[in-house]
Parts: C-alpha cells; structure tokens; sequence
C-alpha cells in the first residue's frame, strides 16, 4: 500500500479536476478496463497522532486503482486527462460493476465510525470542545469559500485596486528579487521613495478604478435583483421596503386617539386656570369693599 500522505495528495489532485467531467457530454467509452477483482484498498483510519481519516468512497477507489492501469496505456496524456478518462469509464458500467467499490467503501466507513468512537472516547472535554471550534472554524472556512466561488460565476465585479496595487501590478516583472516575497518587499521600498507628484499618476488611477467599480456594482446589484438573489446586495443598497397602508391608518387612528386624549387635559387647565383667576378677581373686590 502506498503511503498515506500520497493516497490524500492524489485524491485532493483528483479533486480538483472533478469539475470538468460534468461540464461536457462525456463520449462513449467503447472499452472499460477493470479488473475482475478489487485490489486491495486499507482503509484510511487512525494514526497513532491523530483522529481516524475518513474512508474513499466508490468512485475514488475505482480511481485509485484505474489509474496506474490508464496511465501505462495512454503515457503521453497529463493527468487531467487519466482521471477524465476513468470517469468516464465509471459512468458507463453497470450498478453490478460498481458494486464492488461501493460495498468495499461502505465496510470501510463503517470501520472508520468505529476507530471515531474509539478515538473520541480517549479525549478529554477540552480536547472535544477544541476539536468542536476546529470543526466551526473548517466549515466556516469551506462556506466561504463557497461563497466566492458562487460570486466569480455570477459575474461579482472585482473590488478596486489601490495606488501601491497598480504600481505593483506595472513594476513587477522588472522588480528586484528571486521570490515573489523578495519583488514585493522592493516594490514596496520603491513605493516608500517615489515623490508625492510620481505617486499622485497611481492616485488619480485609484480613484478611476472606484468610478468603475462603482458603476459596474450597480449594474450588477440591479441583475441580482432581477433574478432574485437579493441577498447578495449589500445592505446600504438593499432596497427599502414600504409600509403596508393599513399600517399607515393604524398609525393615523393611534395619533388622532393621542391627539383626543391630551385636549382635555388641555382643557381642565385652562378652566382651572380661570376658575383661579375669578376667585382672585373676588377676592380683590371684597378686600377693596372692606376698605
């Protein structure tokens, strides 16, 4: 068996290239190679280091084993093309010929829930709660990089670029270094500097490059609206909703009621207010009758 760390780099490989089996009508294959029997496939369980793996399921086993098998046949194609070939080999067998990979994968899952209770019945309640925020933090993670990708095919206008982007973007073939890291530690020496009228050229770049981005998210933002994905809009974008009238009559009634409350109130004052004065006016008149 080859080693673990070569099985996992192979299928991630694989992985990879999945996308563009579906994209095309796969032709018929007019010979499927398969062996009669399964070589044998371990399961990817427990290290002595770490948590059980999970297993391969059907089609990655065919893979696994097809390939050396594609690959002496057809040397001169890239690997893409190996894995687009199997796939279409496993499209067009039988349930019958699939069978084999798929019970070989459901006895290797049920293997791997074992060596999972196995393994999670040795942690302790902080290594479980660790592993709980490592799970959040992966799917996270695998959200949004879903997300992006969602964006990129909907047509997601890219963000603006910055002044020192642009100088970056125009110098970098020329730039000083061997790595990536060495050309863009220079560059951004050069960046420092550049004078204030040689750096104004990049500015004025920036703020074209916002007007751009600007009006092309409008244009974008409308579309999304059109086929119903509002909630891809930014929120200060986002289109206010209206209040329904019925709403605005019950505010109108609750304000006139508000309104018929406080004008007695009103009132009662203001009869106190003369009731207070005329019995002042009284009391003046008897005062001066007395004198």
């Amino acid at each position: 068996m080859a080693p673990y760390n070569l099985l996992t780099a192979t299928a991630s490989l694989m992985a990879r290239s999945f996308s563009a089996f579906y994209t095309n009508t796969p032709a018929r294959c007019t010979s499927i190679v398969y062996n009669a029997h399964i070589l044998p496939v371990k399961y990817l369980t427990s290290q002595t280091s770490g948590p059980p793996k999970r297993p391969l399921n059907g089609y990655m086993r065919y893979v696994l084993q097809q390939k050396p098998v594609v690959t002496s046949q057809n040397p001169e194609i890239k690997l893409v093309d190996v894995v687009r070939k199997i796939a279409q080999q496993w499209r067009m067998m039988s349930p019958e010929e699939k069978q084999p990979f798929q019970e070989a994968s459901v006895q290797a899952m049920k293997q791997f829930k074992m060596d999972l209770e196995k393994y999670q019945a040795q942690l302790t309640p902080a290594q479980l709660q660790q592993q709980a925020v490592e799970r959040r933090q992966r799917l996270a993670k695998r959200k949004a990089i879903r997300k992006k990708r969602e964006l990129t095919i909907l047509g997601k206008p890219k963000r603006p670029r910055t002044p020192f982007n642009i100088f970056m973007s125009e110098h970098f073939q020329e730039a000083r270094g061997a790595t990536t890291q060495a050309k863009m530690k220079s560059l951004l020496d050069d960046w420092r500097n550049l004078f204030s009228h040689q750096k104004q050229i990049y500015v004025q770049l920036a703020e074209d490059d916002k007007i751009r981005y600007k009006n092309e998210m409008k244009s974008w933002e409308d579309h999304m609206v059109d086929i119903g994905r509002v909630d891809l809009i930014r929120e200060q974008t986002q289109p206010t909703k209206k209040k329904p009238p019925a709403v605005k009559k019950q505010a109108k009634k609750s304000s006139a009621k508000s309104v018929k409350k406080t004008s007695p109130k009103r009132k009662s004052k203001t009869s106190s207010k003369t009731k207070l004065s005329s019995s002042a006016k009284t009391v003046k008149a008897g005062s001066s009758k007395k004198g």
